[in-house]
């Protein structure tokens, strides 16, 4: 019997029934065993089919055989239509995701600064907010293997990341600077452009063997390499966090990091048009089609958090 569609005899619009109908006789090779797949007859995946084919006023499948096979159009429709159930089930499942309660242990891997200096900042409304989810937090400015190593969860800060498997949420974006306490600066004199750096303690960070120099960016496109760590060079935020606040030289942290001490008048930035590029934050996870909703919980509340921060930088 010639193919003749007839117009007008389904809705405007398409179901989701339908588009699943479709999927299912197409991987499941029949009418038969994709009725059995959904739980439903024969007859009821043949009318959804017929309604859908009418509606496009298109054959999409060829039924002149025992075996079913996608016409050319059709091929264009199945795959559309998986690609569109496949974002429909992910919206399905982050929607289940973000109505139950966050609760569980969530294995979080954070560089040392931030465990020193910004955690107070977030980590206790967090736990006050979700009090069934519990953190294990582990301190190391050495890139982790997140799935490897059983992480939920992984910030780091760095200027971009190497391409991997991962999901990276940008947090925020921020300059290093260079800051100094007042009692260094009292002493030694405040620096008024690049070249007078020559003349202080540079605080040097180095967790590798070999230091690089500071790589300062100013105003109109200006820039200035310089040498750093001659006197004091160490391996841990922490402790370079300490010796500059002990008044021991100049040293280089994202403006994030010490926002606070600036405020307080515990540092001072030093060359306030100079910076050493911009470092992001990043919050690292293994894909998944819906995260659990502890770890969606913990990377909203610090992309909330460091929203925050950022505006208050501004």
């Amino acid at each position: 019997m010639p193919w003749a569609p007839q117009r007008g005899a389904t809705s405007r619009w398409i179901t989701y029934a339908a588009l699943r109908a479709l999927r299912a006789i197409v991987d499941a090779g029949s009418f038969t065993a994709a009725a059995e797949r959904l739980g439903t007859t024969h007859s009821a995946m043949s009318r959804q089919l017929r309604q859908l084919e009418e509606h496009l006023q298109v054959r999409l499948l060829d039924r002149n055989s025992r075996r079913l096979s996608l016409t050319e159009a059709g091929r264009d429709y199945y795959r559309e239509a998986a690609t569109l159930l496949d974002r429909l089930q992910e919206a399905d499942d982050r929607a289940r995701a973000g109505q139950a309660q966050p609760r569980g242990r969530v294995r979080i891997s954070v560089p040392q600064v931030v465990a020193s200096q910004e955690l107070p900042h977030w980590l206790p409304s967090f736990l006050q907010r979700y009090p069934q989810v519990a953190l294990d937090l582990s301190a190391d400015d050495q890139l982790v293997d997140v799935v490897g190593g059983g992480f939920d969860l992984a910030l780091r800060i760095a200027a971009s990341l190497p391409d991997s498997q991962l999901v990276a949420r940008e947090l925020a974006s921020c300059p290093r600077i260079l800051v100094a306490a007042p009692a260094y600066l009292a002493r030694h004199g405040l620096p008024r452009q690049p070249s007078d750096l020559a003349q202080h303690a540079l605080l040097g960070f180095s967790p590798a063997a070999a230091m690089s120099p500071w790589q300062l960016q100013g105003p109109r496109g200006a820039s200035a390499s310089i040498e750093a760590g001659q006197r004091l060079r160490v391996d841990a935020t922490p402790a370079l966090y300490a010796a500059a606040l002990a008044g021991m030289g100049i040293s280089l942290f994202t403006a994030l990091t010490v926002q606070e001490d600036l405020r307080a008048g515990r540092l001072i930035r030093v060359l306030p048009a100079w910076h050493a590029g911009q470092r992001r934050y990043f919050a690292l996870y293994p894909h998944a089609r819906a995260l659990a909703p502890k770890v969606r919980a913990l990377v909203e509340h610090l992309a909330a958090h460091y929203a925050a921060q950022v505006g208050a930088t501004g």
